[in-house]
């Protein structure tokens, strides 16, 4: 009776630690989003939710958005001064503005605002386009000033005037921290001015699995884009799913684990400060 006693204690504490992890990761339903009209100013309406806030991470990571740009919907263009954001598309295509100049951009792909630049964007197709927010700042603190300028109509350049990004599976490479992993840093410290200090893009294989690792200075955020596999936190495991978000924060063990399909994961990674920040750019320079 005493070692049944133990067992169901253990594995109560089991279950009790699953329920830990799996109520910190959240899930993008679209039944779920809320319907927005005239987002800082901009055209239209869009559907929205958020996966993650600023309490999700020590870090100044600040938010995670998850949504919809209906067609002819889309965010006015304004400015952050002390926060940056970038806007990823998953499909389709939409019009990015960066400090008054406009290119259309076919997803997947996305362009980073940083801090005293504006941003906005435009879905000028027929199609819903699958739309992302990433946020960090220099504090929690998040800040915006709206010009009032939807770009409805706005002149394109043929080539972006600004930094862009496209999540391409052709330029994933062979990784060493694991087996059946591919990855990629699609943008690195030097691009943001705030710590936000990376983001990459990653596939593990069907029955491939990353090591384990920590980072005693620097928090991520993984989103899966496609696919489905399980994620061990801290020795919790959870399966984990496409839609699926997954805070890890400063000095918690992370791997992951592809399952029936590809799990492809895209990554953010923020600095515990700048100082961190700066010490990994110089690393990341000098690794060129």
């Amino acid at each position: 009776m005493k070692r049944l006693a133990i067992l169901t204690a253990l594995l109560l504490a089991s279950t009790a630690a699953q329920a830990q992890l799996a109520s910190r990761i959240t899930h993008h339903d679209p039944d779920k989003t809320r319907l927005l009209t005239s987002v800082h100013k901009g055209a239209g309406s869009m559907r929205y939710a958020g996966l993650m806030d600023a309490k999700t991470l020590s870090t100044n990571f600040i938010f995670l958005h998850r949504g919809v740009l209906l067609p002819g919907g889309g965010i006015g263009q304004h400015f952050h001064n002390h926060c940056e954001e970038m806007f990823v598309i998953l499909d389709g295509e939409a019009e990015f503005t960066m400090n008054g100049r406009t290119s259309t951009l076919k997803g997947p792909a996305g362009a980073p605002n940083r801090m005293g630049a504006s941003h906005g964007i435009y879905n000028a197709t027929d199609k819903p386009v699958e739309w992302m927010n990433i946020n960090v700042g220099t504090s929690k603190v998040y800040d915006a000033f709206d010009l009032g300028d939807d770009r409805v109509g706005a002149p394109k350049d043929a080539i972006p005037q600004f930094v862009t990004m496209k999540l391409d599976k052709a330029l994933l490479k062979p990784a060493a921290t694991g087996t059946g992993v591919t990855r990629r840093r699609v943008l690195g410290p030097s691009i943001f001015f705030s710590p936000w200090a990376y983001y990459d893009h990653v596939m593990i294989a069907p029955g491939g699995s990353t090591v384990s690792t920590t980072s005693s200075d620097m928090s991520e955020s993984y989103y899966v884009i496609s696919g489905d596999g399980s994620v061990t936190v801290n020795g919790e495991t959870v399966a984990i799913k496409k839609g699926d978000a997954i805070p890890v924060d400063i000095g918690q063990s992370k791997s992951f684990k592809g399952g029936t399909a590809p799990l492809e994961l895209m990554i953010i990674g923020v600095a515990k400060d700048m100082e961190t920040k700066k010490a990994f750019m110089a690393v990341a320079a000098n690794a060129q």
